[in-house]
C-alpha cells in the first residue's frame, strides 16, 4: 500500500503563490502599458535656457546638461510604443521598399512579449532604443522606479537585439522647448546614469489619428533643417502611419533629405554596444517572466469565461430537469406495490450515541420491517445498546472490523426478502419514509430508488452549510439524474435495493472507498434503472468540524474517482450503462474534478479583479451569488424547507468553497500518486437524533418516545425501554428466525 502523498501541498503552495506572482505582473505591469492620461505642460522655472532652445539630444557632460540640433537636411524617423505584432511589421515592410532605417523606442513590457518583432527590427537595421517598461511618466515617478523602468527594458533589449542601447525617449515627452520642471527631473536621471534623452522636432500627431495627409504635413520639414520626427508603431491603430510613410518618405527624398537612426545624425553610435551575456541572459529571464504572466492571464480570463458558461448550463438543466421532475405524478392506473416485509441492513461501527434512535425509528415505519444491525468490530457499546433494547424484528450481527461494505454485504447474506433498505447507523427516518421508497419497485425494471438525505444537525454556519449544500447540490442534482435516467449514486445514508438486482452484480462492491456510488453505477451497467424519491425522508448526521468535514468529503471525493475510473468502459455501453457513460460521467467529470481543480486559480483572479477592477470584481461575484440563489430557492421550496438559512450562501466563498475545493485537488493527486485512502470514520454524537425532531414535526411523537425512558424505569444513557416492550403504537408481523451465524438476536 503507497502512502497518502504529503509534498504535494508545499508544491500546491507554490503554484498558488507563482501564479499569484504572474498575475500581479501582467496586472500592474504588463496590462497597464501605456495607461493615463496625457499629462499637460507645467511651470518651467527650473529649465535652463539653452535647453529649450537646443536640440532634441540631451546628454551629461559631466556638469552640466548639453544638447544637439539635429543636421540639416537629415531625417531621423522614430517609432514609439512598440514593438506591435501588427503593425511593426508593416511598418517595416514600408522602410525596407523604401530603403530607410529608423529608430523604435520599445516599452520593455511590448518588446519582452514580442520577441520576434524585436529581432527583426534589429536584423533588417534599425536601431531601438528605450521607452519604459510600462510607459509611466518618469517626472512623476522616483529614481528607483525610473531606474527599473529603464534598466529592465534594456535587459529585454538585449536579449532580442543582443546590444545594449543608452537611446532613451521618456513617454509623453516632445520638443525641447515644452520641457517643464518635472520633465527636467527625468531628463536629469536618465543623463545622470550614461543615456541620452532623445526628443523630437515634429511631432506627426499620428496618435490623434487626424488623417493620412495631416500626418504627412505634420511630419514635413518646412525647410531645409533637419528634424526627429515621432511617431507611433503601437499603442492603437497605426494604418494612417503606414499610409503616411509611404507618402512622406519618397517626398522628402524628392527634396534632397537624408534618412538616418538617432546615432548616425548625431554621431554618437557609443550609444549601441554588444550586450554582455548576462544582460542577455538577465534580459531573458525578464522576457519569460511577461510572457508567462501574460500567458497565465489569457488562460485565466478564458477559464472564468469557460466556468461560467458551465455554471450557466449547469443551473439551466437543473432548473428544467427540476420542473420536469416535479411535474412527473404517478397516473391513476400505476402500479402498487403490495405491501411485505423489507429488510433494513444498518452497518455500525461505534454507533453507541445514535445507534437506538436509527432502530426505533425504523421500526416506527408504516411498511412492515425487519432491522439487522451489523456490527462491524465496533469499540463502544453500540452492540449492548441494541441487545439491551430487545424489540421484535431487530437482529444483530457481528463481525470482525471489514468496512461499511463488507458489512452490508454480511447483511445481505441474512436477508431473506427481495427488498432491502440500506441506511447508515446515525440516520432517522420518518414514519413514511420505508413505504415511499419502496414503492417505485413495483415497477419490475428497477433495480435502486434514492432516497431523499437530509442534515439533522444544521446548527451552526458549518452545519447550515452543509445543509444547503445537500438541499440544493445532491437534491437538485438527484432530480437532474432522474430525468436524465442516469443516477450515478444512492446515498449510503438511504437507499432501497431489489436484492436479485444486488446478487446480480456481485453484492456491494469492496474494491472502493464510494461504495454507494460503485455499487449505483454498477446496476445501471447491468441495465438496472435507479430513480430518486424526494419524499423518501432521511435525516442524518454531518460533520461538526472542519476536520470531520474534510475526512468526510476526501473519502467521498477519492471514492468517486476511483468509481468513475472503474465504470469508464460504460461511455461505450448501451442501454443504463450507456447513459451513465455519455451523461452521468462527463456530467461528474466536468462539476466534480474539472472545475474544483481550477477553482483555486479563479478564486485568486477573482480576488484580485476588486482591485483591478472593482466594479466589474463585484458585479461578478453578484451575479455568482444570483446564480446560487435561484436554484437554492426553488430547491428549498421542493423540499418544503424554510428559507431563512439561505443567508449562509453569501459566506460559503469565504471558507466552505475552498475547503471542498482542496478536498478534489487532495483526492485527485492522491488518485494519480496511486495511493490507498483508508476507511475515515466521523465521531458520532447523536445529534441529528436530538436535532431531527426540531425540522419535521411528524418526527417529533417518535423520537421523543423513542429517547424517554418507559414510565417506572430507570435506564442508564444509551440503554433502551424495558426488555421486550416496543414502541407505542407499534404492530409488527411476526419475526424473521434467526439464521445461523455470529449473531445475537431478540429471544
Amino acid at each position: 500500500m503507497r502512502p497518502q502523498p504529503r509534498a504535494h501541498w508545499v508544491l500546491l503552495g507554490l503554484s498558488m503563490v507563482v501564479l499569484l506572482g504572474a498575475l500581479l505582473l501582467d496586472t500592474f505591469v504588463t496590462s497597464h502599458v501605456g495607461q493615463g492620461a496625457q499629462p499637460t505642460a507645467g511651470p518651467a522655472k527650473t529649465v535652463p535656457d539653452k535647453l529649450h532652445q537646443g536640440g532634441p539630444l540631451i546628454g551629461d557632460t559631466g556638469s552640466e546638461l548639453s544638447s544637439r540640433t539635429t543636421p540639416d537636411r537629415t531625417v531621423v524617423l522614430t517609432f514609439d510604443d512598440g514593438p506591435d505584432p501588427e503593425w511593426t511589421p508593416k511598418i517595416l515592410d514600408v522602410l525596407q521598399r523604401n530603403g530607410v532605417k529608423a529608430t523604435f523606442f520599445v516599452t520593455g513590457a511590448a518588446a519582452a512579449q514580442h520577441q520576434d518583432v524585436l529581432e527583426r527590427i534589429d536584423a533588417e537595421g534599425h536601431e531601438v532604443g528605450l521607452h519604459t517598461f510600462t510607459h509611466v511618466d518618469l517626472g512623476k515617478v522616483g529614481e528607483t522606479r525610473t531606474r527599473l523602468e529603464l534598466g529592465q527594458t534594456g535587459l529585454v533589449v538585449a536579449s532580442g537585439t543582443g546590444k545594449s542601447s543608452q537611446l532613451v525617449r521618456p513617454p509623453y515627452s516632445n520638443r525641447p522647448d515644452a520641457v517643464d520642471d518635472e520633465d527636467l527631473v527625468g531628463i536629469e536621471r536618465i543623463t545622470a546614469a550614461g543615456n541620452l534623452v532623445v526628443l523630437t522636432d515634429l511631432d506627426s500627431e499620428d496618435w490623434r489619428r487626424p488623417g493620412t495627409d495631416a500626418v504627412v504635413a505634420n511630419s514635413t520639414p518646412k525647410d531645409d533643417k533637419g528634424a526627429v520626427v515621432l511617431m507611433h508603431d503601437g499603442g492603437g491603430d497605426r494604418s494612417q502611419t503606414v499610409a503616411a510613410l509611404e507618402k512622406l518618405i519618397p517626398a522628402l527624398k524628392e527634396r534632397g533629405f537624408a534618412f538616418k537612426t538617432t546615432s548616425e545624425a548625431f554621431d554618437v553610435k557609443q550609444a549601441i554596444r554588444p550586450a554582455t551575456a548576462a544582460e542577455r541572459g538577465e534580459g531573458t529571464a525578464v522576457s519569460l517572466a511577461v510572457r508567462f504572466s501574460r500567458f497565465v492571464t489569457e488562460l485565466l480570463t478564458w477559464l472564468v469565461v469557460i466556468s461560467s458558461v458551465l455554471a450557466l448550463a449547469r443551473a439551466a438543466v437543473l432548473l428544467v430537469t427540476t420542473a420536469i421532475h416535479a411535474r412527473r405524478k404517478p397516473g391513476k392506473h400505476a402500479p402498487k406495490l403490495r405491501q411485505q416485509m423489507v429488510t433494513v441492513l444498518v452497518p455500525a461501527y461505534n454507533e453507541e450515541a445514535g445507534i437506538e434512535a436509527t432502530v426505533r425509528t425504523i421500526l416506527s415505519s408504516t411498511w412492515p420491517v425487519h432491522v439487522i444491525v451489523i456490527d462491524d468490530g465496533s469499540t463502544d457499546r453500540t452492540s449492548e445498546v441494541v441487545k439491551s433494547l430487545h424489540l421484535p424484528n431487530v437482529s444483530l450481527v457481528r463481525q470482525r472490523n471489514a468496512g461499511k461494505a463488507a458489512a452490508l454485504n454480511t447483511g445481505l447474506r441474512h436477508t431473506r426478502t427481495e427488498l432491502v433498505v440500506m441506511v447508515d447507523g446515525d440516520t432517522v427516518l420518518e414514519p413514511e419514509t420505508v413505504a415511499n421508497l419502496v414503492q417505485p419497485f413495483a415497477n419490475p425494471e428497477i433495480g435502486a430508488v434514492s432516497g431523499n438525505a437530509k442534515v439533522g444537525n444544521r446548527s451552526g454556519l458549518l452545519g447550515r452549510w452543509q445543509h444547503i449544500e445537500y438541499v440544493i447540490g445532491f437534491n437538485l442534482d438527484r432530480r437532474m439524474y432522474d430525468v436524465m435516467q442516469c443516477m450515478p449514486t444512492v446515498p449510503g445514508a438511504v437507499g432501497g435495493f431489489r436484492v436479485s438486482a444486488l446478487r446480480a452484480v456481485g453484492g456491494v462492491p469492496e474494491d472502493t472507498l464510494a461504495e454507494d456510488t460503485d455499487l449505483t453505477m454498477a446496476l445501471l451497467r447491468d441495465d438496472w434503472s435507479v430513480v430518486y424519491q424526494e419524499n423518501a425522508r432521511a435525516w442524518t448526521e454531518a460533520p461538526a468540524s472542519l476536520g470531520q468535514l474534510w475526512r468526510q468529503r476526501y473519502r467521498w471525493c477519492y471514492g468517486t474517482l476511483q468509481a468513475m475510473w472503474k465504470h469508464r468502459g460504460a461511455v461505450a455501453e448501451r442501454g443504463m450503462g450507456g447513459k451513465l457513460g455519455r451523461r452521468a460521467l462527463p456530467y461528474l467529470f466536468l462539476y466534480q474534478v474539472a472545475l474544483p481543480v481550477l477553482a483555486p486559480a479563479i478564486d485568486v483572479f477573482a480576488v484580485l479583479s476588486l482591485w483591478t477592477d472593482p466594479a466589474a470584481g463585484a458585479l461578478a461575484w453578484l451575479g455568482f451569488l444570483v446564480l446560487q440563489l435561484i436554484p437554492a430557492v426553488i430547491a428549498f421550496r421542493l423540499d418544503g424547507e424554510q428559507l431563512r438559512p439561505l443567508w449562509a450562501v453569501a459566506l460559503q466563498p469565504i471558507v466552505y468553497r475552498q475547503l471542498m475545493y482542496l478536498v478534489v485537488i487532495q483526492s485527485v493527486i492522491t488518485a494519480l500518486a496511486g495511493a490507498v485512502l483508508p476507511w475515515q470514520k466521523l465521531k458520532r454524537t447523536g445529534s441529528a437524533a436530538q436535532d431531527a425532531p426540531e425540522l419535521d414535526e411528524r418526527t417529533v411523537p417518535l423520537l421523543r418516545e423513542a429517547l424517554r425512558p418507559s414510565p417506572g424505569t430507570a435506564r442508564p444513557p444509551g440503554t433502551g425501554s424495558p426488555r421486550g416492550q416496543a414502541p407505542r403504537g407499534q404492530a409488527r408481523p411476526g419475526r424473521v428466525p434467526p439464521r445461523s451465524g455470529t449473531r445475537s438476536s431478540p429471544r
